[in-house]
């Protein structure tokens, strides 16, 4: 599998929405908690460590 880094998400501004909705109200501590439990989540549904250090090469 090869990282896609086409425009992937149907309603993507939904998407951000809801993203930004589950942050509001947070400590920055919370919102970065937040964030991390996210990426493992992610990280763990993708499971292929070639994507995942692909993804990471991509972040920089």
């Amino acid at each position: 599998m090869e990282l896609n880094l086409n425009p992937n998400i149907s309603d993507p501004d939904g998407f951000y929405d809801e993203l930004l909705g589950v942050h509001q109200g947070l400590s920055k501590e919370d919102s970065d908690a937040l964030n991390a439990r996210l990426i493992l989540i992610l990280a763990n549904h993708i499971g292929d460590r070639d994507v995942l250090w692909a993804a990471l090469e991509a972040a920089k």
